[in-house]
């Protein structure tokens, strides 16, 4: 289309006067549909207060509106009556003019944020006194107390220096700014609301057209509501009508880039864009008045920053959260299930010790194919296979609910219209497309198909399927067929376990091609330097990684040297099941005829772990079950408690070997947990058949993990490592917590939380759980109080003594949580801790992060092995005041090594460097199943399997009861109720049945 046809016109406002500067643009036929969006605040616009201009405007809209909507028929149904464009909002009112003759403030929260600030500086010397007296049940001290006593802990000495040094690069690269230099932040309002991709183009088409009214600068826009400009703009507000091109649907029909090809033919239409500005800020002032060596630079000035350097990323890739996706990047490949897999990279700011740093990794995704969605659902629904063979048939129950749950919110663009209508899928009808009926603006009745065969010539081919509803609260309805998937969508549920061991597959990259990637990106055409936003607000990001000094930590000695091999290790404590069964789940009878030999490898690869698997009763306890036994619960259920009696209701273990995985696994795990109370231990048919060494010796450590043995033990106990805090006679309990939430748009299953504890000392490896469900998506934990008095209370049963220290890692919290989690669940620690009489122990609260996207590299470039185990960092990428380090504990066998960050919040115990590294580093290697040291700290790990077990019991528990996960029958009126978990065991609660 000729540049001729786009158009700005412009409304700037000022003290001085307040008269609209309207010129009529040329308009052209517009048939869209825009998703609903409240007009602009009136306080945010600047319009006439006559009604003589209200009328006007009023006129004005009418007349464009009318050369709009002529000829096409309308997208099923239309409301009775054509919607007018937004319309100026009505005359502000005197208090408004009053307020804008009042200067705006450079920063709004400055001031009080200076004031918390001081307060809580305050509290620094006097946090250790403090420390101690945070307000519990019954306790005289205010909230605003407990709060300010809860300063983040802050590193205690310049870092560790235990271990061989080792140089390093890590995937940080420095970003040089001038702190003095002013950054001007602007709200925008965009009327009607359009999307980010379409916010993006009208601000691009406003800086192409209108440069003076920038004074000349390339803003950077978020695509919400935020631009930063490094120069100010030549009025404080500013308005701006804006013609843009929409596409129409004669894009690309096959998925091949995420970003939309340019179409053929665009439609214009009409956008009222608002700016105003918010505040001036930059980094020098600000540090200025806090007073103090090293202060972190005001978050809106770090935001603007990472803003300004995702400004160029954003333009040319498809972003997710903070990725960029994009299949020029050359890694895109079919995973199957209609999903592609792509790659991408990630990038955040982050404040650390060597000054602002970009970090920049690599990143891989699933994407909704883009393809017709009867072609989607035959790739993602096995039973869908031959629906274009079978265009007749009709969709059972169960069908139906799989169709829907495929489709639920995902984004479908209609292929049958001129533009392109983007609507969201909100479910599907009751009724199949040949019964569907509905009203037109005159109130008749029309069918369906007929509407389509006589306004669009098209005969709709799956009568039987039912159609797309597009709309939450009407009826409106699209068929299948006729529409296709956007691009760009990150895919929805969850994957299928091939589908991630190829995602998993596509980011196994070895270090130095990993690094290698990286560096390109760095210096390439989307790398966030590439464009002219950091010359514009005169910031310089290096290219090169971050070069640092790492060190080697020594590994702890074991009283069982572990061997090279698990075949040659033995099981420093082995247990002994004298009473145990063997349940076998379909299978065909030759795989049946394998069970003996099984049976015999694994009683003597248990015996040379030293685990005493009886060989007794094998012949009376092997029970044969068909395969149908899974979806029948009640059946499971006797059945299992058949075996129970056979055994005198003293089993010890049911090995339950199946056919194929079946979601009837987590079925048998809840009943044998919670109603049987019986361990576990499952496996499949094909494994067992190859009688692989490595499966049987796993087999065998699992089951030894489970019924309460251990694969090794410490050396020289933990009190010997730390003897400045710790000692024999003084016991310690170490905790580990989590919470696992359903996967994304599942918005009624809740959460799940998880918190495990020590009971054993100074060995500390046997750990108890208790789990909770929780509100739906709530991190913080809410019965954590209870939770950990009932683990105190386990500690005191099994050593008739309390513990002097708590030591609590805590898994699976953001950066942004911390503040909230720390005064949150540090409290209920402390509550839990005031029930008995008189106990006060010191405590220690670390979050440990394995979700980060920090790499540390050898600085060898032939060198392409992982950093070895034992690594750690804890200088130059760390935070430049608070208590935090990375740590690599495991040997990386494939891709590359991700070090697991641990940040402490609060250290009553207070540790120096190296005595919690050495701590966290020697408890790698006391996790239960593993023969090597394991890659976070056991009582994390152990709390993340629990809480997954958690999640299946509710899992399955909302299929079976009616299946309450029906994404259709969910209502949102109010928060989603929790399910309870049922009630473990007693003979089961106090055993590591999770591992």
């Amino acid at each position: 289309m000729e540049e001729k046809t786009h158009h700005t016109t412009k409304h700037i406002s000022n003290s001085k006067s307040r008269t609209p500067l309207l010129h009529k643009p040329p308009f052209h036929h517009v048939h869209t549909n825009p998703l609903p969006f409240p007009s602009p605040d009136h306080r945010n616009l600047n319009l006439v207060s006559s009604n003589l201009h209200s009328s006007y405007y009023y006129y004005y809209y009418y007349c464009l509106y009318s050369q709009f909507h002529h000829t096409l028929p309308p997208l099923l149904p239309l409301p009775p009556t054509p919607p007018l464009l937004p319309l100026p909002s009505p005359p502000p009112d005197l208090r408004f003019f009053q307020s804008m003759s009042k200067p705006i403030p450079l920063s709004p929260v400055v001031e009080h944020k200076q004031q918390q600030q001081n307060k809580k500086k305050m509290q620094v010397s006097e946090h250790k006194a403090n420390s101690r007296n945070i307000k519990v049940s019954g306790s005289t001290a205010t909230e605003a107390e407990a709060e300010a006593a809860l300063v983040v802990a802050k590193r205690p000495d310049s870092g560790g220096q235990e271990g061989s040094v080792i140089y390093l690069l890590a995937n940080h690269f420095l970003v040089k700014f001038d702190p003095s230099h002013k950054i001007y932040h602007y709200n925008v309002e965009i009327s009607p609301h359009p999307s980010k991709e379409m916010a993006r183009m009208i601000k691009q088409k406003l800086v192409e057209t209108e440069p003076s009214s920038f004074s000349g600068a390339v803003p950077a826009f978020d695509g919400r509501n935020n631009i930063y400009s490094p120069v100010e703009f030549q009025e404080d507000r500013l308005e701006f009508f804006v013609n843009l091109p929409i596409p129409s649907s004669n894009t690309v029909m096959k998925y091949s880039d995420l970003r939309e090809k340019q179409p053929q033919k665009k439609i214009d239409k009409l956008f009222r864009v608002n700016m105003r500005l918010v505040s001036k800020f930059d980094g020098k002032e600000q540090r200025k008045k806090e007073g103090e060596n090293w202060t972190p630079l005001p978050q809106e000035y770090v935001h603007a920053l990472d803003v300004i350097l995702r400004e160029n990323p954003t333009e040319k890739c498809t972003s997710i959260g903070r990725s960029f996706y994009s299949s020029s990047m050359g890694g895109s490949k079919e995973i199957g299930g209609g999903a592609v897999g792509l790659r991408g990279f990630f990038q955040s700011l982050r404040q650390t010790q060597q000054g602002l740093a970009l970090n920049m990794d690599l990143s891989i995704t699933a994407f909704h194919e883009s393809i017709r969605v009867i072609a989607y659902l035959q790739k993602r629904l096995e039973f869908l296979k031959d629906l274009s063979r079978n265009k007749g048939r009709e969709l059972s129950f169960e069908e139906r609910r799989e169709v829907e749950k495929a489709l639920k919110n995902i984004r479908v663009f209609v292929c049958h219209r001129e533009t392109v209508q983007r609507y969201r899928v909100y479910g599907l009808t009751e009724e199949i497309t040949e019964n569907l009926w509905f009203p037109d603006r005159d109130g008749k009745h029309l069918r369906l198909m007929s509407y389509f065969k006589d306004h669009y010539s098209y005969e709709i081919q799956f009568k039987n399927l039912p159609c797309l509803q597009i709309s939450r609260t009407k009826p409106c309805y699209i068929p299948m067929e006729l529409c296709m998937i956007c691009e760009g969508q990150k895919f929805l549920g969850k994957l299928s376990d091939d589908q991630a061991a190829k995602i998993m597959k596509m980011g196994c990259q070895r270090p130095n091609e990993r690094k290698g990637i990286i560096n390109t990106v760095m210096s390439g055409p989307v790398g966030p330097s590439s464009g002219n936003q950091t010359r514009e607000f005169n910031l310089e990001v290096s290219r090169e990684m971050t070069l640092l000094k790492g060190r080697i930590l020594q590994p702890p000695r074991l009283k069982l040297d572990r061997s090279r091999s698990l075949v040659e290790s033995r099981a420093f404590k082995g247990t002994r099941v004298e009473r145990w069964a063997l349940m076998s789940i379909g299978g065909s009878q030759d795989q049946k005829s394998t069970i003996p030999k099984f049976i015999n490898e694994l009683t003597q690869k248990c015996e040379h772990l030293g685990v005493f698997l009886s060989k007794n009763a094998i012949s009376s306890s092997t029970f044969f079950e068909p395969s149908h036994i899974l979806n029948n619960i009640t059946l499971l259920e006797s059945k299992l408690k058949e075996i129970q009696r056979a055994a005198s209701n003293k089993l010890q273990l049911i090995i339950c070997v199946m056919e194929k995985k079946h979601k009837g696994y987590g079925d048998i795990k809840r009943i044998a947990e919670t109603r049987i109370g019986v361990v576990t231990q499952c496996c499949l048919y094909p494994n067992i058949t190859k009688l692989n060494s490595q499966f049987v010796s796993n087999l065998a450590l699992k089951i030894n993990a489970k019924i309460g043995g251990s694969m090794t033990e410490l050396y020289n106990s933990i009190p010997s490592h730390i003897p400045r805090l710790f000692r024999l006679d003084e016991p310690v309990i170490f905790m580990g917590a989590d919470v696992t939430h359903p996967h994304p748009f599942d918005d009624c299953s809740p959460s799940v939380a998880a918190v495990v504890g020590s009971i054993n000392w100074p060995e500390a490896n046997r750990y108890v759980s208790r789990m909770r469900s929780q509100t739906h998506r709530q991190e913080i934990i809410q019965d954590l109080d209870l939770m950990v008095k009932e683990l105190l209370d386990d500690f005191y049963k099994a050593l008739n003594k309390l513990p002097n220290r708590i030591i609590f890692f805590r898994d699976g919290v953001s950066e942004t949580q911390f503040k909230k989690c720390l005064q949150e669940e540090l409290q209920a620690i402390k509550t839990a801790c005031s029930k008995f009489h008189g106990y006060n122990p010191s405590i220690t609260f670390a979050v440990v992060q394995k979700r980060h996207h920090s790499r540390l590299f050898r600085c060898d470039p032939d060198n392409d092995q992982n950093i070895p185990p034992g690594t750690v960092v804890d200088t130059v990428i760390t935070h430049p005041k608070e208590f935090d380090f990375y740590l690599c504990s495991h040997l990386g066998v494939k891709g590359t090594s991700r070090p697991t960050h641990y940040h402490i919040l609060w250290d009553e115990n207070e540790f120096t460097s190296d005595e919690l590294q050495r701590l966290v580093y020697n408890l790698c290697y006391t996790f239960v199943r593993c023969t090597k040291p394991v890659s976070i700290v056991p009582p994390a790990y152990y709390a993340h399997l629990a809480a997954y077990r958690g999640r299946l019991y509710i899992e399955r528990s909302s299929e079976t009861n009616g299946g309450s996960m029906n994404p259709s029958s969910v209502s949102r009126v109010g928060p989603p109720k929790t399910i309870p978990l049922p009630k473990l065991s007693d003979n089961v609660k106090n055993l590591m049945f999770y591992c």
